[in-house]
């Protein structure tokens, strides 16, 4: 199959008169272009109406920096030009911007500016590439389909198209739209074919995140801590896919209520870290426990490997205690991650022991 990993089409923004913090004052300095995932979070004045959607903290992922210059105003700030992906949801919008805007990354500030502006991209956003069947056993409908060839009839409809690793479990799913372009004999093999689907993919999964799919499709991991090298934007991506395959169903029920499991917090350094320790801790290497503190309420009521109450004994809680003590939040203001999850795990009936 080809076409189900695509390239997130990144689109240009201008930064106008920013004092760069943190990662994005390093970037200018000569340090890493690359940002990850940040938010943009505005700053209303006091034209703005209580409560406006206008001003709503907007995310952008996968930012880079693309080029910089003094402002004009003020040598001391900065207009930055970025690249990002805007994952369909529209920028904040623009009159009560008089107090400017806040940039962060969850973990620190990057910096304010004093106003942002969309740039017209040079071209219209790409179409996807076909997604390509490859090697298809076809079933009835679709070899009736492609017997008759018309427009109308190659029009399937909707379908689930199932990933699977190596051993033949689920472990991802998306939703297509199956119109057919066009098919041919496969190299594959008699009796196989090639399909190309055209705007089929619904959900396309990020080219980054290709390597991490690839690397799980050869089967659940043996060891825990297989993601512990990674870093945020990488375990973010590999949460994503744990997550996908623990909501899939489980095939052994929960342990009995009092058991005790035991959390490696060695590595737990930001918030998807966490979640993937927690998963292992219950479930084993490559395990689900929730990729969120909703998500770990609704884990916590069954069904998920662990019945409560129970006990987590969190070895190295330190390293968490430090690394998620002040996060911040889309709106830009700071609160500890590690006091949320204990208190979310303590009102499901979980004894945690810090060790």
């Amino acid at each position: 199959m080809s076409g189900l990993f695509v390239d997130l089409y990144h689109w240009p923004y201008r930064l106008i008169g920013c004092d760069p913090a943190g990662p994005l004052r390093e970037a200018l300095a000569g340090g890493s272009a690359r940002l990850g995932d940040i938010w943009v979070a505005p700053r209303p004045d006091e034209l703005c109406p209580e409560g406006s959607e206008r001003i709503d903290p907007w995310p952008l992922r996968d930012v880079r920096v693309v080029e910089h210059r003094p402002h004009p105003a003020d040598a001391s700030l900065w207009d930055i030009v970025i690249e990002g992906a805007d994952d369909h949801l529209k920028p904040p919008d623009d009159p009560y911007f008089g107090a400017g805007l806040m940039l962060h990354d969850e973990y620190e500030p990057l910096g304010t500016c004093v106003d942002f502006e969309e740039i017209d991209p040079p071209d219209d956003e790409p179409e996807p590439p076909p997604l390509r069947l490859i090697g298809c056993a076809p079933g009835a409908a679709l070899q009736e389909a492609l017997a008759t060839g018309t427009r109308s009839a190659l029009r399937l409809g909707e379908a689930r198209l199932v990933v699977l690793d190596r051993t033949g479990a689920e472990l991802a799913d998306r939703y297509v739209t199956a119109e057919v372009a066009a098919w041919r004999p496969s190299a594959l093999g008699p009796g196989l074919i090639d399909v190309d689907l055209t705007n089929a993919l619904r959900d396309p999964v990020p080219a980054l995140a290709r390597p991490l799919w690839e690397r799980r499709i050869g089967g659940c991991p043996t060891e825990p801590d297989t993601w512990a090298g990674y870093g945020t934007s990488d375990r973010q991506a590999w949460l994503d896919l744990v997550r996908e395959s623990g909501c899939r169903g489980r095939a052994t029920p929960d342990r009995a209520a009092g058991t005790v499991h035991r959390m490696d917090g060695r590595h737990i350094t930001d918030a998807p870290g966490l979640y993937l320790a927690l998963g292992e801790a219950v479930n084993g290497p490559g395990g689900y426990f929730g990729g969120c503190l909703a998500a770990v309420r609704d884990c916590l009521r069954g069904n998920f490997g662990a019945t409560a109450p129970f006990t987590l004994v969190w070895e190295d809680s330190g390293v968490a205690r430090r690394s998620l003590a002040r996060m911040v939040s889309p709106q830009g203001e700071r609160y500890s991650y590690f006091d949320e999850m204990l208190l979310e795990l303590a009102e499901g009936r979980v004894e945690v022991i810090l060790r």
